[in-house]
């Protein structure tokens, strides 16, 4: 069973475009727009399309996602009928995943330069935390001891509740 169920497949020649709506079983909350776009190129061999996700919707209590998508042939057409704000926000999609992609590699040999200096560098980190902690504990403790001790103030009248029931009993 395939993870994209087709609700909808209409050819829109008016506007020469194509109106996909398709359901994704299991992804819900879990989904995001460029991994749908890609979904879609794969399922219906989109290569060389511009796919544009209009619309993802949650379904409550069920782990479903109703995507609609138009599909254009020419990005000019596209542009011109679909509000530039979705494809601002497509753009700034794409571009942490790209710049993601480009920091991952300089990430990895920074690592393998640091890696003699890191244990080092934990220790001294680790000593320094115990010691603040050390420092915190002796600070609370000497706030939370009291300075004077409060005792039920006893008025010089009063008896020992013994005593009180011995006279109510006489």
């Amino acid at each position: 069973m395939s993870l994209i169920e087709t609700v909808s497949d209409v050819n829109n020649t008016f506007l020469s475009r194509r109106e996909l709506t398709c359901n994704f079983a299991g992804l819900g909350g879990k989904l995001k727009k460029l991994e749908a776009i890609e979904m879609i190129s794969k399922e219906f061999k989109l290569d060389g399309k511009i796919v544009i996700p209009i619309r993802l919707d949650n379904h409550v209590g069920k782990p479903m996602i109703t995507g609609t998508f138009y599909v254009y042939d020419d990005e000019e057409l596209a542009k011109k009928h679909v509000n530039p704000a979705i494809f601002s926000r497509l753009d700034k999609a794409k571009k942490p995943t790209e710049e993601n992609k480009e920091e991952k590699p300089a990430e990895e040999k920074a690592e393998v330069k640091s890696e003699d200096a890191k244990p080092e560098e934990d220790k001294k980190k680790k000593e320094s935390a115990k010691q603040e902690k050390i420092k915190n504990s002796k600070e609370e403790k000497a706030e939370e001891k009291p300075k004077d001790v409060k005792t039920e103030d006893k008025k010089p009248d009063a008896k020992p509740e013994e005593e009180k029931d011995k006279e109510k009993s006489e």
